[in-house]
């Protein structure tokens, strides 16, 4: 028996077949990526049910290669465009289209493309050294603790939400009412169940992301498939070596660096995501450059910082995944429920109970970073193909997909009602603009705050000095308390 270290590194990267899915799935979060509306969230939803029959590191190394070329294949589409293809790509629109009207469609988009592997790198570093750390912390967590935590990730979903913390609010909480269907935790009384058994063990957490994700974005995507949309894309886009001189890469160390910080800091709080971080190190960047008036004029710099921000969040959003059991963003909400299918709890004690597929993960991760940098090189011309593939062929697609992963889950028909319903739920929120991610976060802690929040009531009970013993829980508290009186206060200025 080997070092969890070598096993892990073994598993993965001396596995050809392990190699072989990594790419695949490289390749395939790349187009998801970069057709516009497909993201990454679209691609791990739908690629989960195939995994169930893989081992735990096959799966998640197929997960995780989806999850890093989803992101970066949304500057593809930003670039040639100006349409992002996933949020994270958003500001990369800003600099990266105008780039290729100017004819340097070549250098954006080889920019775009290696501080996208550079920031997936250094997130993943600082992944792999803060997460044992962190782990070590959290293995001292309790009920307190937990109790806590789950309050404070909610109320900076709530918070992030937008200028209308009520629909924040309304959103998180709907997610913690649908996790209460089934049986309660402790007791195990059954709760608006109305009398059907199927409803008893609730609502699965792959059937619900799929009806919140895949099937409201096919409705949404309905609405306009009959429109006629086309997209001026240039197919003869040539990439001379990485598209940009050495002295240019050079020049972008300091804009890499402060961008990549900031990808992982973002990437680290829960529920926020690529699509904040792009846009603060976007701002950062032109804040801090000598020339803030070239910005949105098509600078290589605006490129640089909106994908190695993206990228580097990967690995941020990874750190509460795998120490705390808290996603960061929708992806790792997703990965989460793969974690769980493949029998791998995350949490404080991930590193000793599942210490070779931790690390395994990792190796993945880095060379899932090299698998997309080969990848969206060499496939450029295949990519900008693909954009123009029309809805309606890749919609009834998506939704059979969607609806054989959900009966693939537990064997039921039940769960096609379930994802449905939840695909119609999550239409009538977006026509309401109400966002969907604090529901998503509202599903998955509601439960853990509801079985922490009864035993933290008992302990209480029992020595109501308890809770004075507990540091961690009682910073918590008051940070959270802190964050929702900032946001309030801010978002009564926005209105004024």
């Amino acid at each position: 028996m080997g070092s969890p270290l070598w096993t892990g590194f073994s598993s993965v990267a001396l596995d050809p077949f392990i190699l072989l899915l990594i790419f695949a799935g490289v390749a395939v979060g790349i187009i998801f990526g970069s057709i516009p509306g497909l993201t990454a969230t679209m691609a791990v939803v739908m690629f989960l049910p195939m995994t169930y029959t893989m081992t735990p590191i096959q799966g998640i190394s197929t997960l995780v290669a989806l999850y890093i070329g989803g992101i970066s294949g949304g500057l593809i589409s930003a670039i040639l465009l100006n349409i992002p293809g996933t949020p994270s790509s958003v500001a990369t629109c800003f600099d990266g289209s105008p780039m290729a009207k100017k004819g340097e469609a070549g250098k954006a988009l080889g920019a775009g493309i290696v501080f996208s592997f550079l920031g997936t790198l250094l997130g993943v570093g600082v992944l792999v050294v803060i997460s044992p750390l962190l782990a070590r912390i959290a293995i001292q967590f309790g009920a307190y603790e937990y109790c806590a935590l789950s309050i404070f990730s909610l109320s900076m979903v709530i918070a992030l939400s937008g200028r209308d913390l009520t629909k924040g609010l309304i959103s998180a909480v709907l997610g913690a009412i649908w996790a209460t269907v089934g049986l309660a935790p402790i007791d195990s009384k059954a709760r608006y169940t109305f009398g059907f058994i199927e409803m008893t063990a609730g609502f699965k957490l792959l059937v619900f992301l799929i009806g919140i994700f895949a099937i409201t974005e096919v409705i949404k995507f309905a609405e306009e498939v009959r429109s006629d949309i086309r997209y001026d894309i240039r197919e003869d886009v040539k990439v001379k070596g990485f598209g940009f001189s050495f002295r240019e890469f050079r020049s972008q160390f300091v804009n890499t660096i402060r961008s990549a910080l900031i990808g992982i800091g973002i990437g680290i709080l829960p529920g926020i995501g690529g699509g904040v971080s792009c846009m603060l190190s976007y701002t950062a960047a032109k804040n801090s450059s000598r020339h803030p008036e070239k910005f949105g004029t098509g600078i290589i710099d605006g490129v640089v910082a909106s994908e190695t921000a993206n990228n580097a969040s990967i690995g941020g959003a990874m750190i509460p995944l795998l120490s705390l059991g808290i996603p960061g963003d929708a992806v790792t909400a997703m990965l989460l429920g793969g974690l769980m299918v493949h029998n791998v709890s995350p949490g404080p004690l991930i590193f000793v109970k599942s210490g070779a597929t931790v690390y395994g993960i990792f190796v993945a991760m880095i060379i899932a970073a090299f698998a997309m940098l080969v990848i969206e090189f060499l496939g450029l011309r295949i990519f900008t193909k693909i954009l123009r593939i029309p809805k309606n062929y890749l919609l009834p697609i998506i939704v059979v997909l969607c609806c054989v992963g959900a009966i693939g889950d537990s064997n039921r028909v039940f769960d096609v009602w379930g994802i449905l319903l939840f695909g119609l739920i999550g239409y009538g929120l977006l026509k309401a603009k109400i966002p969907l991610t604090p529901m998503i976060l509202g599903f998955i802690l509601g439960p853990m705050f509801e079985l922490n929040l009864r035993k933290m009531s008992q302990l209480f009970v029992m020595d109501p000095m308890s809770f004075a013993e507990r540091p961690i829980a009682i910073g918590f508290f008051l940070v959270t308390i802190v964050v929702v009186f900032l946001n309030i206060r801010a978002n009564r200025r926005a209105i004024d």
